[in-house]
């Protein structure tokens, strides 16, 4: 447990004693709901903080939300990477959705024994939410980018409150040129190597799409 607290507090050393107990709090629950619902493969479960929380809160090393902000997590599965970078951001309204409603009850219930109020999940598909805006969309790899993006445009406000412009976060690995290319968009990939060490980040990357 300490390790992992450890490998968080090397990246996020400015963690308040709140945040890393509630962060302490999720790891105890994600272990005790994979051991009752396989949320999570065996290996990522042995490497969760640098798979699953560190991955997620890459995008918070792109940027620093302003309070007030409203974020989409599409296809959240168990969380990921909506919980941590909430946990991170207290005063930044979640969304997270994905469409199998087993996993949106486990997340339901995290943030729930967590405490977090900046957090609301449903089970729903992204095309279905409408009428609804919000700054930035967020996912990690959940279908290819050009897909995705007629999935969420619609969702995403002209209004802007954040330095960085408005849009899709998509964090994602391997070569990811052609498929950027695709989408038409005005683009910036951010290298995830020149962040974490670990080798598991060595060809990972945050895709901003605006």
């Amino acid at each position: 447990m300490q390790h992992d607290i450890e490998l968080l507090l090397k990246y996020f050393p400015d963690l308040s004693e709140a945040q890393i107990m509630t962060f302490e709090r999720a790891i105890d629950l994600y272990r005790d709901w994979n051991s009752k619902i396989n949320l999570i493969s065996r290996t990522d479960m042995d490497n969760l903080i640098e798979r699953h929380f560190l991955h997620s809160l890459s995008i918070a090393k792109v940027i620093k939300f302003a309070p007030g902000t409203k974020v989409m997590d599409v296809g959240t599965g168990g969380g990921f990477p909506g919980i941590p970078l909430a946990i991170l951001f207290p005063q930044v309204d979640f969304y997270l959705i994905d469409t199998i409603g087993k996993k949106i009850k486990v997340v339901q219930d995290i943030a729930q024994q967590l405490g977090l109020k900046n957090v609301r999940a449903e089970q729903k598909r992204a095309k279905n939410v409408k009428k609804v805006r919000f700054d930035f969309i967020i996912s990690r790899a959940v279908t290819n980018l050009p897909e995705f993006i007629t999935w969420v445009e619609h969702n995403i406000t002209s209004k802007q409150k954040n330095k960085l412009r408005n849009g899709i976060l998509y964090i994602k690995g391997g070569d990811v040129l052609e498929e950027i290319a695709k989408t038409h968009k005005k683009y910036s990939v951010f290298e995830l190597s020149k962040v974490f060490e670990e080798k598991f980040f060595e060809t990972k990357k945050v895709i901003h799409l605006f």
